[in-house]
């Protein structure tokens, strides 16, 4: 399912429910993702100021994958994408 982002707390949404969906509580979540529970607890209620490589760390643990759609000539200006526009 696509969902649109237009903020952190929306991210964090989407997190939460991850979680739950999984039937994991967020103690557990954090352990075996490698952050700490009050970290997780950020991400959760949309904190603006999460470290960007932990939050893709807690989104991978949970099985969240990020897509971005960019324009056309966006994506042709990125050299690692312009051959392989659909490959995430």
């Amino acid at each position: 399912m696509k969902i649109p982002i237009e903020n952190s707390s929306a991210i964090g949404e989407i997190v939460r429910a991850s979680r739950k969906a999984q039937g994991i509580r967020q103690d557990d979540a954090a352990g075996s993702i490698g952050v700490s529970e009050n970290f997780l607890g950020k991400i959760e209620r949309g904190s603006d100021s999460v470290q960007w490589g932990k939050l893709f760390q807690v989104m991978e643990g949970l099985g969240i994958r990020v897509i971005l759609d960019v324009p056309d000539n966006v994506a042709s200006q990125m050299p690692s994408r312009s051959t392989n526009k659909d490959k995430p």
